[in-house]
Protein backbone atom coordinates (compact mmCIF):
# COMPACT_ATOMS: atom_id res chain seq x y z
CA UNK A 1 0.00 0.00 0.00
CA UNK A 2 3.16 2.54 0.15
CA UNK A 3 4.76 3.86 3.08
CA UNK A 4 2.14 4.98 5.54
CA UNK A 5 3.45 8.19 8.20
CA UNK A 6 3.81 7.59 11.86
CA UNK A 7 1.08 9.60 12.75
CA UNK A 8 -2.03 7.87 10.90
CA UNK A 9 -0.48 4.04 12.37
CA UNK A 10 -0.71 5.81 16.14
CA UNK A 11 -4.13 7.41 15.15
CA UNK A 12 -5.57 3.65 14.04
CA UNK A 13 -3.94 2.27 17.04
CA UNK A 14 -5.47 4.07 19.78
CA UNK A 15 -9.00 3.76 17.78
CA UNK A 16 -8.37 -0.49 18.08
CA UNK A 17 -7.62 -0.08 21.56
CA UNK A 18 -10.27 1.95 22.67
CA UNK A 19 -12.99 -0.64 20.56
CA UNK A 20 -14.17 -3.94 21.44
CA UNK A 21 -12.46 -6.43 18.37
CA UNK A 22 -14.91 -7.14 15.10
CA UNK A 23 -15.45 -9.73 12.78
CA UNK A 24 -12.64 -10.84 10.44
CA UNK A 25 -14.89 -10.95 7.28
CA UNK A 26 -17.94 -10.03 7.86
CA UNK A 27 -19.50 -7.02 6.81
CA UNK A 28 -19.35 -4.12 8.50
CA UNK A 29 -20.30 -0.02 8.00
CA UNK A 30 -17.31 0.96 6.18
CA UNK A 31 -18.99 4.29 5.02
CA UNK A 32 -18.93 5.36 8.96
CA UNK A 33 -15.12 4.01 9.60
CA UNK A 34 -12.18 6.08 8.30
CA UNK A 35 -9.72 4.39 6.30
CA UNK A 36 -6.87 2.24 8.00
CA UNK A 37 -3.62 1.90 6.79
CA UNK A 38 -2.43 -2.12 6.72
CA UNK A 39 -0.46 -2.60 9.59
CA UNK A 40 -3.03 -1.03 11.80
CA UNK A 41 -5.56 -3.22 10.28
CA UNK A 42 -4.13 -6.42 9.92
CA UNK A 43 -1.82 -7.19 13.36
CA UNK A 44 -0.26 -10.52 15.28
CA UNK A 45 -0.35 -13.14 12.47
CA UNK A 46 2.89 -13.84 11.10
CA UNK A 47 2.64 -14.90 7.47
CA UNK A 48 5.57 -16.77 5.33
CA UNK A 49 8.33 -14.07 3.85
CA UNK A 50 8.65 -15.99 0.82
CA UNK A 51 4.61 -16.27 0.07
CA UNK A 52 3.91 -13.65 -3.38
CA UNK A 53 1.67 -13.85 -6.18
CA UNK A 54 1.59 -12.61 -9.44
CA UNK A 55 0.55 -8.70 -8.56
CA UNK A 56 3.40 -8.43 -6.12
CA UNK A 57 5.46 -7.43 -9.20
CA UNK A 58 3.07 -4.85 -10.58
CA UNK A 59 2.58 -3.28 -7.26
CA UNK A 60 6.40 -2.81 -6.60
CA UNK A 61 6.17 -1.51 -10.29
CA UNK A 62 3.87 1.00 -9.26
CA UNK A 63 5.84 2.17 -6.64
CA UNK A 64 9.11 2.64 -8.79
CA UNK A 65 7.06 4.48 -11.81
CA UNK A 66 6.96 7.91 -10.44
CA UNK A 67 9.94 9.08 -12.95
CA UNK A 68 6.69 8.69 -15.07
CA UNK A 69 3.71 7.15 -14.49
CA UNK A 70 3.15 8.01 -10.78
CA UNK A 71 1.13 5.97 -8.52
CA UNK A 72 -0.13 8.52 -6.16
CA UNK A 73 -3.87 8.53 -5.39
CA UNK A 74 -4.50 12.42 -7.34
CA UNK A 75 -6.24 14.80 -5.68
CA UNK A 76 -7.10 13.11 -2.96
CA UNK A 77 -6.36 13.31 0.85
CA UNK A 78 -5.73 9.77 1.83
CA UNK A 79 -7.02 9.60 4.95
CA UNK A 80 -10.72 10.51 3.38
CA UNK A 81 -10.31 8.07 0.28
CA UNK A 82 -11.69 4.26 0.96
CA UNK A 83 -9.41 1.38 -0.18
CA UNK A 84 -11.21 0.87 -3.00
CA UNK A 85 -11.19 4.38 -4.31
CA UNK A 86 -7.27 4.44 -3.13
CA UNK A 87 -6.94 1.29 -5.78
CA UNK A 88 -8.87 2.11 -8.84
CA UNK A 89 -7.26 5.71 -9.01
CA UNK A 90 -3.80 4.34 -9.29
CA UNK A 91 -1.99 4.96 -11.79
CA UNK A 92 -1.84 1.96 -14.63
CA UNK A 93 -5.28 0.88 -12.33
CA UNK A 94 -8.09 3.35 -14.99
CA UNK A 95 -9.46 -0.06 -16.08
CA UNK A 96 -11.06 -1.00 -13.02
CA UNK A 97 -14.33 0.02 -11.39
CA UNK A 98 -15.35 1.43 -8.05
CA UNK A 99 -17.34 -2.26 -6.84
CA UNK A 100 -20.04 -1.44 -4.35
CA UNK A 101 -19.78 -2.35 -0.81
CA UNK A 102 -23.17 -3.94 -0.49
CA UNK A 103 -21.89 -6.51 -3.27
CA UNK A 104 -18.48 -7.31 -1.70
CA UNK A 105 -20.61 -7.80 2.06
CA UNK A 106 -22.94 -10.33 0.05
CA UNK A 107 -21.24 -13.78 0.39
CA UNK A 108 -23.02 -14.97 -2.10
CA UNK A 109 -21.45 -13.16 -4.77
CA UNK A 110 -17.72 -14.36 -2.68
CA UNK A 111 -18.23 -17.70 -3.37
CA UNK A 112 -15.54 -19.39 -4.26
CA UNK A 113 -13.10 -17.17 -4.19
CA UNK A 114 -11.88 -18.15 -0.60
CA UNK A 115 -9.76 -20.56 -2.00
CA UNK A 116 -8.27 -19.03 -4.53
CA UNK A 117 -6.74 -15.80 -2.51
CA UNK A 118 -4.17 -16.71 0.15
CA UNK A 119 -4.75 -14.45 3.85
CA UNK A 120 -8.41 -14.32 2.27
CA UNK A 121 -10.04 -13.13 5.50
CA UNK A 122 -7.01 -10.13 6.39
CA UNK A 123 -7.44 -8.89 2.15
CA UNK A 124 -11.59 -8.78 2.93
CA UNK A 125 -11.09 -6.68 5.77
CA UNK A 126 -8.53 -4.84 3.92
CA UNK A 127 -10.93 -4.04 1.10
CA UNK A 128 -13.91 -3.00 3.23
CA UNK A 129 -11.69 -0.66 5.25
CA UNK A 130 -12.53 -3.04 8.49
CA UNK A 131 -11.04 -2.66 11.56
CA UNK A 132 -9.05 -5.48 13.30
CA UNK A 133 -7.58 -5.71 16.84
CA UNK A 134 -4.41 -8.06 17.19
CA UNK A 135 -1.19 -7.61 19.16
CA UNK A 136 1.51 -7.25 16.75
CA UNK A 137 2.15 -5.38 14.26
CA UNK A 138 2.90 -6.88 10.76
CA UNK A 139 5.96 -6.44 9.28
CA UNK A 140 6.45 -4.58 5.77
CA UNK A 141 7.08 -7.41 4.04
CA UNK A 142 3.62 -9.13 5.51
CA UNK A 143 2.00 -5.97 4.53
CA UNK A 144 2.81 -6.26 1.03
CA UNK A 145 1.64 -9.74 1.34
CA UNK A 146 -1.69 -8.85 2.71
CA UNK A 147 -1.78 -5.59 -0.12
CA UNK A 148 -1.29 -8.17 -3.11
CA UNK A 149 -3.69 -10.83 -1.41
CA UNK A 150 -6.46 -7.46 -1.73
CA UNK A 151 -5.33 -6.80 -5.03
CA UNK A 152 -6.05 -10.15 -6.51
CA UNK A 153 -8.93 -10.46 -4.62
CA UNK A 154 -10.60 -7.32 -5.69
CA UNK A 155 -9.88 -8.05 -9.20
CA UNK A 156 -11.54 -11.49 -8.97
CA UNK A 157 -14.54 -9.52 -7.44
CA UNK A 158 -14.63 -6.86 -10.09
CA UNK A 159 -14.80 -9.62 -12.48
CA UNK A 160 -17.95 -10.50 -11.18
CA UNK A 161 -19.30 -6.70 -10.65
CA UNK A 162 -18.70 -5.98 -14.20
CA UNK A 163 -21.14 -8.85 -15.26
CA UNK A 164 -24.24 -6.76 -13.27
CA UNK A 165 -26.19 -4.15 -14.48
CA UNK A 166 -24.34 -1.73 -11.52
CA UNK A 167 -21.26 -2.97 -12.69
CA UNK A 168 -21.74 -2.59 -16.50
CA UNK A 169 -23.03 0.85 -16.08
CA UNK A 170 -19.76 2.07 -14.27
CA UNK A 171 -18.13 0.13 -17.19
CA UNK A 172 -20.68 2.17 -19.83
CA UNK A 173 -19.71 5.71 -18.68
CA UNK A 174 -15.50 4.73 -18.82
CA UNK A 175 -16.34 3.49 -22.04
CA UNK A 176 -18.23 6.80 -23.30
CA UNK A 177 -15.12 8.79 -21.87
CA UNK A 178 -12.94 6.29 -24.13
CA UNK A 179 -10.58 5.93 -20.87
CA UNK A 180 -10.02 1.79 -21.88
CA UNK A 181 -8.04 3.41 -24.83
CA UNK A 182 -9.00 3.28 -28.63
CA UNK A 183 -8.38 1.18 -31.31
CA UNK A 184 -4.57 1.90 -32.89
CA UNK A 185 -6.08 0.47 -35.81
CA UNK A 186 -6.53 3.40 -39.14
CA UNK A 187 -9.11 2.29 -40.58
CA UNK A 188 -11.07 1.89 -37.12
CA UNK A 189 -10.88 5.66 -36.71
CA UNK A 190 -10.23 5.97 -32.83
CA UNK A 191 -12.80 3.87 -32.03
CA UNK A 192 -13.28 3.36 -28.15
CA UNK A 193 -12.35 0.20 -27.14
CA UNK A 194 -13.19 -2.18 -24.03
CA UNK A 195 -10.78 -4.18 -22.21
CA UNK A 196 -11.02 -8.16 -22.16
CA UNK A 197 -8.93 -10.74 -20.58
CA UNK A 198 -7.70 -14.11 -23.14
CA UNK A 199 -8.43 -16.22 -20.39
CA UNK A 200 -10.56 -16.62 -17.11
CA UNK A 201 -7.73 -18.30 -15.30
CA UNK A 202 -5.60 -15.54 -12.98
CA UNK A 203 -2.03 -15.29 -14.10
CA UNK A 204 -2.24 -16.70 -17.69
CA UNK A 205 -2.42 -13.20 -19.32
CA UNK A 206 -2.39 -9.72 -18.93
CA UNK A 207 -5.64 -7.58 -19.78
CA UNK A 208 -6.13 -6.40 -23.85
CA UNK A 209 -8.45 -3.95 -25.02
CA UNK A 210 -11.15 -5.39 -27.60
CA UNK A 211 -12.34 -2.97 -30.65
CA UNK A 212 -15.81 -3.26 -31.04
CA UNK A 213 -15.41 -2.12 -34.67
CA UNK A 214 -12.43 -4.52 -36.23
CA UNK A 215 -13.42 -7.17 -33.25
CA UNK A 216 -9.47 -7.82 -32.94
CA UNK A 217 -7.67 -7.57 -29.89
CA UNK A 218 -4.75 -5.10 -28.85
CA UNK A 219 -2.43 -4.42 -25.88
CA UNK A 220 -2.91 -1.11 -23.85
CA UNK A 221 -0.47 1.44 -24.90
CA UNK A 222 0.03 2.60 -20.96
CA UNK A 223 2.84 -0.19 -19.64
CA UNK A 224 1.34 0.06 -16.60
CA UNK A 225 -1.98 -1.68 -17.74
CA UNK A 226 -0.26 -3.82 -19.38
CA UNK A 227 1.06 -5.63 -16.34
CA UNK A 228 -2.75 -6.14 -15.09
CA UNK A 229 -4.02 -9.36 -14.41
CA UNK A 230 -6.56 -10.27 -17.26
CA UNK A 231 -8.79 -12.57 -15.61
CA UNK A 232 -9.70 -9.56 -13.46
CA UNK A 233 -11.97 -8.70 -16.40
CA UNK A 234 -12.29 -11.71 -18.15
CA UNK A 235 -13.10 -13.35 -21.77
CA UNK A 236 -16.98 -12.59 -21.70
CA UNK A 237 -17.40 -8.85 -20.10
CA UNK A 238 -17.08 -7.38 -23.97
CA UNK A 239 -19.17 -9.26 -25.58
CA UNK A 240 -22.07 -9.33 -23.19
CA UNK A 241 -21.69 -5.29 -22.64
CA UNK A 242 -22.49 -5.05 -26.22
CA UNK A 243 -24.96 -7.17 -26.44
CA UNK A 244 -26.55 -5.04 -23.34
CA UNK A 245 -25.88 -1.70 -24.79
CA UNK A 246 -26.44 -2.83 -29.04
CA UNK A 247 -26.67 0.80 -29.43
CA UNK A 248 -23.24 1.49 -28.64
CA UNK A 249 -21.86 -1.23 -30.65
CA UNK A 250 -20.82 0.35 -34.20
CA UNK A 251 -20.62 -1.12 -37.61
CA UNK A 252 -17.63 -3.09 -38.30
CA UNK A 253 -15.28 -1.84 -40.56
CA UNK A 254 -15.42 -3.06 -43.79
CA UNK A 255 -12.29 -1.56 -45.31
CA UNK A 256 -9.18 -3.00 -45.29
CA UNK A 257 -5.45 -1.42 -46.16
CA UNK A 258 -4.49 -3.04 -49.53
CA UNK A 259 -0.36 -3.43 -50.08
CA UNK A 260 0.43 -2.06 -53.60
CA UNK A 261 4.24 -1.88 -55.23
CA UNK A 262 4.08 1.07 -57.58
CA UNK A 263 -0.01 1.31 -57.26
CA UNK A 264 -0.66 -2.36 -58.27
CA UNK A 265 -1.98 -4.71 -55.70
CA UNK A 266 0.88 -7.73 -54.58
CA UNK A 267 -0.36 -10.80 -56.12
CA UNK A 268 -1.67 -13.15 -53.67
CA UNK A 269 -0.30 -16.93 -54.70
Amino acid sequence: MGQVDGKRINDALDKNLGRSSPSTSKALSGKDKDRLSAQSILNGVKLPPDHRNSRSTSLAENKRSDDSEESDVSGSDGGDTSWISWFCNLRGNEFFCDVDDDYIQDDFNLNGLSSQVPYYDYALDLILDCESSHGETFTEDQNELVESAAEMLYGLIHVRYILTSKGMAAMLEKYKNAEFGRCPRVYCCGQPCLPVGKSDVPRQNTVKVYCPKCEDIYSPRSRLQNNIDGAYFGTTFPHLFLMTYGHHKPQKVLQNYVPRVFGFKIHKP
